[in-house]
Formats: C-alpha cells, sequence, structure tokens
C-alpha cells in the first residue's frame, strides 16, 4: 500500500477513534504504532514503543509543564481572580458596562499567571457573574464577557498550547511566550471595545455600578500588585534571557508559593491539592505527548506532510490564501476538538506546509493557538461556555448568542494578526 495513503488513513482514524471518545494520547499512540509497523515492520514498531515514551519524558524542555501548571493551581486556588476583579470592578464598575469590562481585564490579568482557558473562565466566572446579576446585567452579556474573556488564558504567557506547539516543531518555547505578549494585550482591548460598543448601543445590557473614590482606587492596587509583580519578573526574565521558559516556571512555581504563603493564603490543603492537581494535569499532557510524537513518527515515515506540502506548492496561488484556509479549517476544527487534541494531530502536518510558504514559525504559533481559542466559545464544542453552566443557571443557548458579537471581534483580531506579522514578531525578534 502507498505510504501516504497509510499516513492519511491513520489520521482519519485517529479522528474516528478521538470521537468516540477514545484517549486523544491512546488513539495517537495505537494509530501510529500500527501504521509504523505497515511501513517499516513490526520489530521497528515495538523498538519506537519502547523508546519514544523515556526520550518524551525524560525531556528537559517537557518540565516546563509541572512547573507552570503548579503555579497556575496555587494561584487559582488562593482567590487571586477575586484579587484581580475587586480592583478591575473599583477602577471600571461606575461605567456603562464597566463590569463585563471589569470581567475582561481581570481575566486578562489572571491568564498571565495561568495558562488555561478553562481555569480561568471558571475562576473569573464564579466571582464576576454573581457581581453582575446584582447589577441586573443582561445574562447574554455577563455570559459572554467572561467565556470570551477566558480564551486569553491560552494566549497570554504561559500558556500550555505555546508548549506543545513549541515542542513539536522545536521552536523556542520562550520566544512563543513573549510573542503571545501583544496579541494578548490587543485581544483584552478588541473585548473591552466591544462590551463598550454592546453597551453604547444599548445601555440596559450593561448598567453603570457604584462610584469609588480615587483614594479606594489606589488601595485597591494593593491586592493584585504581587502576582502581576511576579509576571512581570517571569517575561522580563525570559525577554532579557536571563532564564529560560523552564527556568521561569520553576522561579514563577516557586515565588508564587512565598507570595501565597506571605499572605497567609496558602493552607497545607490549598498546597496539597494544588500539586495533586498538577500532577494529573502533568500525566495527561505528558500521556499525550507520548501519543503524538509516535504518531509524528508515522507521518514522517509515511511522507504525508512532504506530499501535501509539494500538493499545495503546486497549486500556484497566493500564499495568502492558504493561510486563510487553515486559518479557516481551524476554525472548523475547534468547534468540534479541544485544542491539545487538534494542534498535536494538525501541527505535524500543516507546520511543513506553513514554512515552505515563507511564513515565520513564531508567527504561525501564535495565529494557531489564536484561532484555536474561538473554538472554546462556539457550538458544538465551547468548552468555556460548558464550564459557565456548571456554574450557574444561565441556559447554554443565552451564552451562546452572548459570545456572537466577542467572535466577531475575534475575526477582527485575528485579521489584524494576519496582515501584521510583526505584532507578533516585534518582541521576539528584539530578543
Amino acid at each position: 500500500m502507498n505510504p501516504e495513503l497509510i499516513g492519511l488513513i491513520g489520521v482519519i482514524v485517529v479522528i474516528v477513534f478521538i470521537f468516540m471518545g477514545v484517549w486523544i494520547g491512546a488513539a495517537l499512540a495505537i494509530v501510529g504504532l500500527i501504521g509504523y509497523s505497515f511501513l517499516a515492520g513490526i520489530g521497528m514498531s515495538f523498538i519506537v514503543a519502547g523508546t519514544e515514551p523515556f526520550s518524551q519524558i525524560g525531556s528537559y524542555s517537557l518540565s516546563v509543564i509541572p512547573m507552570f501548571l503548579l503555579m497556575s493551581a496555587v494561584v487559582s486556588n488562593t482567590g487571586v481572580a477575586s484579587d484581580l476583579f475587586s480592583t478591575a470592578n473599583i477602577w471600571l464598575g461606575k461605567i456603562r458596562g464597566g463590569l463585563a469590562i471589569a470581567t475582561v481585564f481581570a481575566a486578562a490579568g489572571f491568564s498571565a499567571i495561568c495558562g488555561s482557558s478553562t481555569v480561568t473562565a471558571l475562576a473569573i466566572g464564579k466571582i464576576s457573574l454573581p457581581e453582575m446579576q446584582k447589577y441586573r446585567y443582561a445574562s447574554s452579556l455577563a455570559s459572554g464577557a467572561v467565556a470570551a474573556g477566558g480564551t486569553m488564558g491560552s494566549l497570554i504567557p504561559p500558556s500550555m498550547p505555546f508548549v506543545l506547539y513549541g515542542l513539536l516543531t522545536e521552536q523556542s518555547i520562550s520566544k512563543l511566550f513573549i510573542a503571545g505578549l501583544i496579541p494578548g494585550i490587543l485581544q483584552a482591548v478588541f473585548y473591552m471595545v466591544t462590551v463598550w460598543i454592546i453597551c453604547r448601543i444599548n445601555p440596559k445590557l450593561g448598567p453603570s455600578g457604584d462610584k469609588t473614590t480615587f483614594k479606594t482606587k489606589v488601595k485597591s492596587l494593593q491586592q493584585p500588585w504581587p502576582m502581576m509583580l511576579l509576571f512581570c519578573a517571569i517575561m522580563g526574565g525570559i525577554y532579557t534571557g536571563y532564564f529560560t521558559a523552564t527556568e521561569a516556571g520553576a522561579f514563577g512555581a516557586f515565588f508564587a508559593i512565598i507570595i501565597c504563603l506571605a499572605s497567609r493564603k496558602l493552607t497545607w490543603k490549598v498546597f496539597k491539592s494544588s500539586s495533586i492537581e498538577t500532577a494529573k494535569t502533568s500525566a495527561v499532557i505528558g500521556f499525550l505527548m507520548i501519543g503524538a510524537f509516535i504518531f509524528l513518527r508515522l507521518i514522517s515515515l509515511s511522507r504525508l506532510a512532504d506530499v501535501m506540502t509539494e500538493f499545495i506548492i503546486g497549486l500556484n496561488v497566493a500564499p495568502i490564501i492558504i493561510i486563510i484556509l487553515i486559518v479557516l479549517l481551524y476554525i472548523i476544527i475547534g468547534c468540534f476538538f479541544d485544542m491539545f487534541a487538534a494542534i498535536l494531530l494538525t501541527v505535524p502536518i500543516l507546520y511543513p506546509v506553513v514554512i515552505s510558504l515563507g511564513y515565520d514559525p513564531i508567527w504561525f504559533g501564535v495565529l494557531v493557538v489564536r484561532v484555536m481559542e474561538i473554538g472554546m466559545i462556539t457550538p458544538p464544542f465551547g468548552m468555556n461556555l460548558f464550564v459557565l453552566n456548571s456554574i450557574t443557571d444561565i441556559p447554554i443557548t443565552t451564552m451562546f448568542r452572548g459570545v456572537i458579537p466577542f467572535i466577531i471581534a475575534d475575526v477582527f483580531h485575528i485579521g489584524l494578526l494576519i496582515s501584521l506579522p510583526s505584532i507578533s514578531l516585534f518582541l521576539p525578534n528584539m530578543m
């Protein structure tokens, strides 16, 4: 059988397995080993099965994952989200739609020390949704702001999708983190402007809140500044080359623990649960990586990616058209697959195509993560919406209606990132 056809069949079978509910890592590993045995023999397949798990789990680069996960777990379990929202609310709550804008602002700040879209949406939603309901905000606007704001957790560093992309493509995780900074800030600005426009059109959707004195505003900055200082230290250290992304993760985890201990928010019970949470998530991601690299062996041996690259280049269409088609493909995939699954399944195939067209791999990483975020708030998957639905009585249909304006904002934001790659590449190129 044609090697390229075996590779293509492997991709299709993995997709079918995922829709059937098979663990993603298991699906990738099983299909990868079976396909590899067809192409290289069952003996070589056993060698891959014996060496690949250790080579991935034993990788120094992979240790960045548990470090940032521990930092995220500690800060998310010690009330940092509440401090961020409280401060943002004091500064912005008095204007129309101010609570929704404060929600987006708090989500951006929490993303800077979290790295997970669903955790960001859940942590901010628990605090901001009751407040917005108290001031009679429209349920659609309230849930839309929280769900969309949560998606910044994957773009604003530290970001687990960036780590996966960097490991799969052998790109600098530090540069990917830095590259996501400006696009992440712009995303927050786009969402804030969206809320402002909505409330200008219909002020009843987002009434103004209580006024506060300037003294109270200044005093409120005492709450979140230690964590924001930690984020600046991490990104500053990476940007200046003082430490790598892995070292930054260790630094962040250690000082997050110190800060939470100093503020008396970190108890032994919270630390224990955070450690267990970190271990479980790290194990899941590690298993995903093992499956992904076994499957990558099949893709490489079958030359599927090479054939696709040659085919697309032979179409003689403008490279920007190919990029737009890839973006549309990722938007569709994001409606059905979780971000980790989509990155692990598609990047090994599409990455060579994009590089052959002359595009920067760091820029493409930012674009992939940014586009995949839309899937977190679109049906039928919409993970952020289902997470919020578990903590509130707002109907899921109302939530889907509420995110539509933010999805429109996403389209404009993605268009800007495509038309001006320098937005993503300015800081990495200065490193």
